[in-house]
Formats: C-alpha cells, structure tokens, sequence
C-alpha cells in the first residue's frame, strides 16, 4: 500500500505547515492498529497527544487555591541589631588588615638584609633549609593549618549568623 499522502502529511506537519484538518487525519491515521513499519516511529506522538487531552492533571478549585495562597498575609517579625552587630563586619575587616600589614612588615624585615648604605647584601642572605622539598612540605604544611583556621572560623561565622538572623534561612 502506497502511504505517499500520509509522508506529505507528516512533512507539512513536521515544517509547521498543516492545517487542523491535516493534523486530525494524521492522528486518526496513527490511531489504527496497522500503521507500516517504516512510519511506526512516529506513532507515539500522535496517541500521546490524544492521551494527554483526556486527561485532567489539575483539580477545578486549583486556581482559587493558588489565588487565596497569594493573598494570604505574611507575618514578618521585627528584629532589633545592637551596635555590636551593626560593627562585625567592620571589626573582621580591620582584623585582616592588621594581620596582613603585620605579615608585610615582618616579611620585609626579615628580608631585608641591608649594608650601612641601605643596599640589600645577598652575600648575608642564608637559606633556612638546604633541601627544597623539606622546605616546600613545611610551607604546605603551614598554609594547611591556615586554611583549616579559616575555614573553621567561616563555619562558626555561618552559624552563628543564621541562629542570629533566621530569616536568612527562608
């Protein structure tokens, strides 16, 4: 059986092209129970279509549900932050500069091995250690323990700040 309508059918469709007349005759076609192999493929989509039309997935009072849910009043409790609070922040990030300008300054004296005229003497410059890798496994080692420190600290940062601020958490 030559099924040469049903292709052009299915190439206007497929182009968006086809009118609800064609559509109708494409889904009563795939409807049947001998549709040829090679258009079998496309059987799935057209039962589908009438599949899903039957059946109902929302209630009838599901828009005055969502209506009444959207108009329901909030309550927002009020909270009251201390000077304290207000400064955290603040204090944190003095914190860090202080130690950051701390480090700097502790860096440049100890790297600074300077003559009478105030230029750097390489000649005085001693390494701490004379294996690199016993050198590079000590600062990993330290740059571990910082990062363990910090994370820490942002963890109990974090909790105190939710139990602190419960609306942060909605």
């Amino acid at each position: 059986m030559d099924y040469k309508y049903i292709e052009q059918l299915l190439e206007r469709y497929w182009k968006c092209e086809s009118t609800l007349e064609e559509e109708r005759i494409l889904r009563n076609f795939f409807s049947q129970s001998d549709v040829p192999e090679h258009l079998e493929k496309y059987r799935a989509l057209f039962e589908y279509e009438q599949k899903a039309a039957k059946e109902e997935v929302l209630g009838k009072d599901f828009d005055n549900k969502i209506i009444n849910m959207v108009h329901e009043p909030v309550v927002v409790k009020a909270q009251t932050f201390n000077l304290r609070q207000q400064l955290t922040p603040l204090f944190k990030a003095a914190a860090v500069v202080a130690i950051i300008l701390t480090l700097g300054n502790a860096a440049q004296f100890s790297f600074s091995n300077q003559n009478e005229e105030g230029d750097i003497d390489y000649a005085a410059y001693q390494d701490t250690y004379s294996d690199p890798e016993m050198a590079y496994d000590k600062v990993e080692d330290a740059l571990e323990l910082v990062s363990v420190g910090i994370s820490q600290t942002q963890q109990n940062d974090s909790a105190k700040m939710h139990s602190t601020y419960p609306l942060i958490n909605k």
